[in-house]
């Protein structure tokens, strides 16, 4: 499966998720019902997700730069993201999807072979999708969170399992 294959999951899924989101009180967002030195309610997962494809795509695979770097008050917002609006966390990610999908439409399979050097393992080649189905699975392992914490908080989260986003044979 080509990375864009499953990056369509992932935007299907991610469509689903935020709907939800957008419908829960800000308090759930924001209850810090997380221990430890980061993520420690909702909205903190959201920009983590969103950092991390904006830093591995643009930053690391690309060499170019991070969507963040147009959006100062995140820049230098973190590692707290529980005051932020939901609606500038999202425009965020939408605007690293954009960047992420103008990306795939780019490349080959064969370009998917291709290794990336990475500065933090520079002992350790990757290939191009091998560090992007990285990146989405990241996205799937912290969604997956999100729908753990609205469940403990008493919301009942979408569906996001591929199964329900296949085609129909």
């Amino acid at each position: 499966m080509h990375s864009s294959e499953l990056y369509t999951y992932i935007i299907r899924a991610r469509r689903d998720l935020w709907a939800t989101l957008e419908a829960v009180p800000d308090h759930i967002l924001t209850s810090k019902v997380i221990g430890g030195p980061r993520f420690h309610c909702i909205k903190d997962l959201l920009f983590h997700i969103a950092d991390v494809e904006d830093g591995w795509t643009n930053g690391d695979i690309r060499r170019g730069q991070m969507v963040q770097e147009s959006i100062p008050i995140l820049r230098n917002g973190g590692p707290d993201f529980s005051g932020f609006p939901l609606n500038l966390l999202l425009d965020y990610s939408r605007l690293v999807e954009q960047s992420t999908l103008a990306y795939l439409g780019t490349i080959s399979d064969e370009d998917e072979k291709r290794v990336v050097q990475v500065d933090d393992w520079p002992n350790k080649p990757f290939s191009l999708g091998g560090l992007l189905w990285h990146v989405m699975i990241h996205e799937m392992r912290h969604s997956a969170q999100i729908v753990m914490l609205l469940r403990i908080q008493g919301i009942k989260p979408p569906s996001l399992d591929l199964l329900f986003y296949l085609p129909l044979v």
